[in-house]
């Protein structure tokens, strides 16, 4: 840890969802007096929830400046296989490529964030029972929502750093010197799983009332106990002999060296008790009035808690619909021209369904050239008269590229292609991305808002004005990525014996998507075989359903699959192309780095190296 801990936090300008987490504190918390009354008290508990990413805010994620000011935004979406950010300010361009260590800002900034999260909120549950003007039933829930958020920011740590120091149940002096050792990675869940367990016994099931909407629930403590034991069930932090050596200055071993399937059983069992309190009475998930797909999966990214949401928070969005909408040169209004700047990766773009549920992709060639499933139907050359179901209604057919005809509905909802028409339907214009276009390179190859792969990524962009800031929350975890968190914990511990209900709840987010179902229903597919066949089918799943929602970067890292998905040539089409034929053709925009002992964690900062001669360094760095 840090030599010095902040006992009171700057104000960060960032809130947590609605109305209650929508105020923003206008000064500094200090003195004796912050918990003589809820006014002052209720504003250091704003600055607690400050600490919540902002997972809309990546363009800027993680900068960090000399004044221990911060963007606490993820670099999570472009620093995957997913996607790639245009402009090269953006953090996770260094992540990619391998140019950042010990020192980088982004390093810091993670680091710092949750520690004063977690140092905040062990402030809070200290000096709560000294408000006067508020009951002790509102005391003990507070408390227990600052207890919740304190182990939802370890849970965030570990999944950054792997093991952290655990700093208990009290508030630091900020005068220690603290010479503190890292803990195990299984302390630390045991730690944050305890800690959400008996939060959630002193908070509601849902807001009393709409101010109260943002504040932390029993569901949202129970979810993220969940998804900790996920993580410490997955191969990262379960049997990892990579990291060995990994060891505190005492010998202790930080990650279990030996794997052990009850960790997936028990995952499975936090799931199990989620979905049993609270499906259907709190959460489902969510359809469109008239159950269309489309609609279904595009929208529940964009209603304010709506059935599916169980954490959400108020985040950039006119920065991430900007870099969303692309720079549309010439069209009618400014409300769709925008900054083209989160680009789709092509194996993202092949990551999708076709129509029929089947993968259109099985792998790639060296070459960058796919591996086709010939039984989907998918087509790599040629085009089609087709419309998309994300075009205006008052458009028709028109030519498109063979790979993005009778794709599914969610393919329709993520990614804008060339040639496809723009979501809001009172300015309707044609996107277009190669050399020349509207969204593309400049003629003359110059230019500055461009897509670098020819695709960009649209999911969570509202159908109106890109600079409409109050169109839609940040969602942070909704009841999908709890569906295929239990299936893929069922698999896990015995693929055999809870084949059903693994099938069950893959199939309910393909239901919702519109798409053929395993085993079941109308031109069903059939049932994965084995327990490998369904890991495949089930993180295949997920790569679409939670695609562009910061859980991708995290995945591939708990499986261990990084140094396959983030190592070598990234491909797009080839945007640099003199004709708009030859953009059809594919182009490696980057060579990414990934170290299979080195980048699976990131390092600890060097200055907390520097300050706590008990801390040991991550494994390579």
């Amino acid at each position: 840890m840090r030599k010095f801990i902040y006992l009171f936090f700057a104000v960060a300008a960032m809130s947590s969802c609605k109305k209650y987490l929508d105020k923003v504190p206008d000064d500094k918390l200090s003195g004796a007096d912050i918990f003589k009354s809820w006014q002052t008290a209720n504003k250091f508990l704003d600055n607690v929830y400050s600490h919540v990413p902002d997972e809309f805010g990546q363009r800027g994620g993680g900068q960090y400046d000399a004044s221990d000011s911060y963007n606490n935004g993820g670099i999570w979406t472009g620093g995957c296989d997913e996607a790639e950010f245009l402009w090269g300010f953006v953090r996770s361009n260094n992540l990619n490529i391998g140019a950042w260590d010990a020192t980088s800002d982004f390093v810091k900034t993670y680091w710092t964030n949750y520690y004063q999260g977690i140092q905040g909120a062990s402030t809070f549950i200290a000096n709560a029972d000294k408000i006067s003007d508020l009951s002790d039933e509102l005391k003990s829930r507070y408390k227990a929502e600052a207890r919740a958020l304190r182990a939802i920011y370890y849970y965030q740590l570990i999944r950054i750093y792997g093991p952290v120091v655990l700093m208990g149940q009290n508030p630091v002096d900020p005068n220690m010197n603290l010479q503190i050792p890292r803990s195990s990675v299984d302390e630390c869940v045991d730690f944050i799983t305890s800690e959400l367990t008996a939060a959630a016994g002193n908070l509601p099931v849902t807001p009393d009332d709409d101010a109260h909407y943002g504040h932390i629930t029993k569901g949202i403590a129970l979810a993220y106990k969940a998804q900790t034991l996920l993580y410490a069930a997955s191969p990262l932090f379960n049997g990892n002999t990579d990291y060995a050596a990994l060891k505190n200055k005492d010998g202790k071993q930080l990650i279990a060296q030996s794997a052990d399937v009850n960790k997936w059983k028990t995952a499975a069992g936090a799931y199990k008790d989620f979905i049993t309190a609270f499906v259907p009475a709190t959460y489902n998930l969510y359809k469109s009035d008239d159950g269309d797909p489309y609609k279904s999966c595009r929208d529940v990214l964009l209603k304010d808690w709506n059935v599916e949401v169980i954490f959400s928070r108020k985040g950039s969005v006119d920065s991430r619909q900007y870099e969303l909408t692309p720079r549309h040169d010439g069209a009618a209004s400014g409300d769709v021209k925008g900054g083209t700047g989160l680009s789709a990766t092509q194996g993202m773009v092949d990551a999708f369904f076709m129509a029929n549920g089947m993968s259109p992709v099985l792998g790639y060639n060296g070459d960058g050239t796919p591996v086709v499933n010939a039984a989907s139907g998918y087509q790599l050359t040629g085009f089609t008269d087709f419309k998309a179901p994300s075009s205006n209604t008052s458009l028709g057919s028109k030519s498109t590229f063979n790979q993005w005809v009778n794709r599914e509905p969610r393919f329709y909802v993520n990614i804008t292609y060339n040639r496809s028409n723009w979501l809001n339907p009172t300015y309707p214009v044609e996107t277009t991305m190669f050399r020349g276009g509207n969204s593309g390179k400049k003629a003359d190859g110059s230019g500055g808002d461009y897509s670098v792969t020819g695709y960009v990524a649209r999911k969570s962009m509202s159908t109106g004005a890109w600079g409409n800031g109050n169109d839609h929350k940040l969602i942070l975890l909704r009841l999908a990525e709890i569906y295929l968190g239990y299936a893929e914990c069922l698999n896990e511990a015995d693929y055999a014996a809870n084949l059903g209900e693994i099938l069950k709840y893959l199939n309910l987010i393909r239901e919702r998507a519109g798409i053929p179902q395993y085993g079941t229903g109308a031109n069903a597919l059939p049932v994965p075989a084995s327990q490998t066949a369904m890991r495949d089918a089930i993180r295949r799943e997920r790569r679409v359903e939670l695609a562009f929602e910061n859980s991708r970067f995290f995945d591939v890292r708990r499986w261990k699959i990084a140094e396959q998905t983030e190592n070598g040539p990234v491909w797009g089409l080839d945007i640099d192309a003199t004709t708009e034929a030859g953009f059809y053709n594919l182009k490696s925009f980057e060579t990414r780095v990934f170290n299979r002992k080195k980048h699976y964690l990131f390092p600890i900062p060097q200055t907390e190296i520097s300050n706590d001669v008990e801390l040991v360094q991550n494994t390579g760095w």
